[in-house]
């Protein structure tokens, strides 16, 4: 079996034999192999077969996307995350993330707003970058433009009160490292944040932006130049060629315009409850399960993941 589709459920469904029994009927001699019980379950199949007449006609090449359309459509519309992917290089050595609304809930800039009274004219220009309707750097400059005067003595505060891990990403770490695999957590926001919650995350490094400061207070501006899409893009790609990779032995994980490049550069690029337009582009999507989603995709089983 040379690729394999993986079902992972979201936290209030469970993978039952009729579902998996149903994927599997569209793949003709697949195997199902559970890999948390009711979560998770890989099925290893073959290319070149589909029953599903819907999807390619006989003697047309079949996409892997085919593949994960026609799973979705024997399973029906249940909140189930399907992957389709090759089977061999599963388990990445490198591992690059986003930060806002990926390894946590929330967007650092957008909070930080919330003090001088601005967080929706904020969140609105944060949304339509993530989208893709801005440019990044140009509406970053003006988001931080508006946080001039703002001490930065609150940032800690911040992160204690109004910051919130995103479920799995501690075990979705401290899974990768202790299978030797390299973690950066790579972000558009700033360093006063990216700092404290990746170390609590557990990640080896972090890269991010610098918020100028100037007697304690933020004087509106970020230190040049601008950490964005292509600098996330450069970072995955210095980092694999530093460690001596392959391209297929990395993963990415974001949601926002600005991780498109890393994505699509990654062995395997994954949009994690993405802006639309990231969704439909990424290689692989999860839109349904927390973090742990990307342990499963490389195929480790529930006794293997690393748990505080």
């Amino acid at each position: 079996m040379t690729h394999v589709a993986t079902l992972i459920a979201g936290p209030a469904f469970r993978l039952d034999g009729a579902l998996v029994a149903r994927a599997l009927s569209v793949l003709p001699g697949g195997e199902a192999r559970t890999l948390a019980d009711g979560v998770a379950v890989d099925i290893a199949f073959a290319p070149g077969r589909l029953e599903d007449p819907n999807v390619a006609p006989l003697g047309e090449a079949v996409l892997l996307s085919d593949y994960r359309n026609a799973i979705r459509d024997a399973i029906g519309d249940v909140p189930v995350d399907v992957v389709v992917q090759p089977a061999a290089g599963r388990r990445k050595r490198l591992f690059l993330a986003d930060m806002d609304s990926t390894m946590i809930a929330q967007e650092c800039i957008d909070e930080l707003a919330d003090y001088v009274g601005l967080k929706p004219q904020v969140a609105a220009i944060t949304e339509r970058a993530m989208r893709g309707e801005l440019p990044f750097e140009p509406a970053l400059r003006e988001r931080v433009a508006l946080l001039a005067g703002l001490s930065a003595a609150i940032v800690p505060e911040i992160i204690e009160t109004r910051i919130t891990l995103t479920p799995g990403g501690r075990e979705l770490v401290g899974t990768m490292r202790t299978n030797g695999a390299y973690t950066c957590l790579v972000s558009g926001g700033f360093t006063l944040f990216t700092g404290p919650l990746s170390e609590t995350i557990g990640f080896h490094e972090h890269r991010s932006n610098t918020l100028l400061v100037e007697g304690g207070e933020l004087v509106g501006r970020v230190e040049e130049p601008i950490l964005g899409r292509a600098a996330k893009y450069a970072t995955l790609v210095e980092l694999r060629e530093r460690l001596g990779l392959a391209e297929g032995d990395t993963l990415a994980v974001g949601d926002g315009a600005n991780d498109l490049a890393m994505l699509g550069e990654a062995g395997l690029g994954v949009a994690y409850h993405a802006k639309p337009a990231v969704a439909e582009a990424a290689a692989a999507r999860i839109d349904h399960a927390d973090l742990t989603a990307l342990l499963y995709l490389q195929g480790y089983a529930e006794g293997e993941i690393v748990r505080d």
